[in-house]
């Protein structure tokens, strides 16, 4: 069943003040399907179509969605929600617990992308209509923090359109298709090209701006879509290069908005791998190594000439701002002599060459930042093999172990540092949905142990305690190279009303633009 809309039906949602908004970002999510592409983009475009049980608010908080209300079981293991009555999917059903079930079933299976959400999770089953149970192994306080970008499918439109499980490698009718309950509604995909969200008059929300139309349309040459704002085309664009923001602030009718998004830029490397793709044994499994590439990189250099001091140094995989961050652990300083000794003690004094893998439309400056690390590496006597590729492309080739040293950028759903280590360092487990996007097969048993604590310990004390020992590991180990928090700099039309949240998801609903 296609949702087909007239523009009857259209005009008659439009309200009073009704606004088209223009928006530009370097990455088009590459799915419409919720479950086959765990990325910001995708949850980004995605969270104004359709809705999760809970949602976070314009302060990180989170706060009831398609659920009215959640609380423990009784036992302690897991959580009871009860459901928000009279939702309507844009097609026009009813939102029910059977759409719950199916979501969970659908978003665990193993051709979903996210699936380690639900690691833990034992049973999900309807009480009634409106009344939903998910057990969990044991007790997880963090859980409903854990499922704000798990966002509910229709059963029935999914069945009946051939969708019932992603497919993230050939696609199906929910790739380029969707069906949800949120504030807007998809009507029209052309990927690379353009996508149209109209605003959906049955919404049960009332929290909404005035755009009834936004088109985003992906821009990955940044020259072209700050001219494009500065021109008039464009009411937005994120992110704004950070060599252009003092012009474009500088610029009348337009504006520029600057954050620091949770985001860590990090390097990773190839832990379980014998041999690198250029050949030979594989130096990197080699600690002292590891930590050479940390001392060969002058990250404070980086921020000053890539960054235009706009991001902030950072040396674990999370920032100061997240819930369970590890005070006291610094990033590694500059220091290439100590570089060439730690090669020449692990038995590389001439250095080695390597694969060294780049997005060039991912992340804020991305291309630049890995040219001036290449260079740097090259300095202390290594050889990468320096290669950027689209983003399109570089997920495929990290979960087909074709890296050697790649770059990655880690944004914790939950806002709490339980999360990286769930997906980061913890050793891949696909039974138990465990290191997911540990592409570089990095394993410590007692990070294993520990895990399961940090999940399910109530006392905070008690289970900071567990997270410093983690990020201690992680950073002795060199597990990654953490490099910097990445700042958000939108720019927008004059006048224009927009909430930026450290997540970097644009929330269209929350959207005024002037008449």
């Amino acid at each position: 069943m296609k949702l087909v809309l007239t523009a009857a039906l259209l005009a008659a949602a439009l309200p009073a003040a009704a606004a088209d908004l223009r928006f530009a970002a370097t990455s088009d999510p590459n799915t419409l399907d919720p479950n086959a592409g765990n990325s910001a983009p995708v949850f980004s475009l995605l969270g104004n179509v359709y809705e999760g049980l809970v949602r976070r608010d314009r302060e990180m908080t989170i706060e009831p969605a398609l659920a009215e209300a959640w609380e423990p079981l009784e036992d302690g293991d897991g959580w009871r929600f009860r459901l928000r009555q009279g939702v309507k999917f844009h097609g026009g059903q009813d939102f029910t617990a059977e759409d719950v079930i199916f979501s969970y079933e659908r978003a665990s299976s193993e051709q979903s992308d996210t699936s380690s959400w639900f690691a833990g999770v034992t049973s999900v089953e309807a009480i009634d209509d409106y009344t939903v149970e998910i057990r969990t192994e044991a007790p997880n306080p963090i859980f409903v923090d854990g499922i704000a970008n798990w966002m509910m499918m229709d059963s029935g439109w999914a069945a009946e359109n051939g969708a019932e499980r992603p497919n993230i490698e050939q696609g199906n009718f929910a790739t380029l298709n969707t069906n949800g309950t949120g504030p807007y509604m998809v009507t029209e995909r052309q990927p690379g090209l353009k996508t149209v969200l109209t605003a959906f008059d049955g919404w049960w929300g009332e929290d909404r701006g005035n755009v009834t139309t936004a088109t985003f349309t992906p821009v990955q040459n940044s020259a072209t879509a700050v001219a494009a704002l500065l021109s008039g085309e464009l009411d937005l664009i994120e992110p704004v290069p950070v060599q252009d923001a003092e012009r474009v602030d500088a610029t009348d009718g337009v504006n520029v908005i600057r954050g620091i998004e949770a985001r860590v830029i990090m390097l990773g490397f190839p832990h379980d791998k014998d041999t690198l793709l250029t050949g030979g044994e594989n130096p990197f499994k080699d600690v002292r190594v590891r930590e050479a590439v940390a001392h060969a990189i002058n990250v404070p250099a980086i921020l000053q000439t890539v960054m235009r001091g706009s991001a902030e140094p950072t040396g674990q995989l999370v920032s100061a701002t997240t819930r369970g961050y590890t005070s006291g652990i610094e990033q590694r300083a500059y220091d290439p002599d100590r570089a060439r000794e730690l090669l020449a003690e692990a038995g590389y004094p001439d250095g080695f060459a390597f694969s060294f893998k780049c997005t060039n439309d991912r992340y804020l400056n991305d291309e630049a930042v890995c040219t001036a690390i290449n260079a740097m590496l090259a300095q202390v006597g290594l050889k990468p093999a320096f290669e950027t590729v689209p983003v399109a492309n570089y997920w495929p080739a990290l979960r087909a172990d074709e890296h050697d040293m790649y770059l990655l950028g880690w944004s914790p759903g939950t806002f709490d540092a339980e999360h990286p280590i769930r997906f980061l360092v913890s050793t891949p487990n696909e039974e138990k949905l465990l290191g997911s996007w540990n592409f570089g097969g990095y394993s410590s048993p007692r990070i294993d142990q520990l895990l399961p604590g940090i999940q399910s310990e109530i006392d905070e004390e008690a289970r900071q305690i567990m997270l410093d020992e983690v990020a201690n590991i992680v950073a002795d180990d060199v597990a990654y190279v953490p490099l910097y928090i990445q700042p958000l700099i939108w720019g927008v039309r004059d006048g224009a009303e927009v909430i930026q949240r450290p997540d970097n998801f644009l929330n269209i609903r929350w959207i005024n633009l002037p008449e």
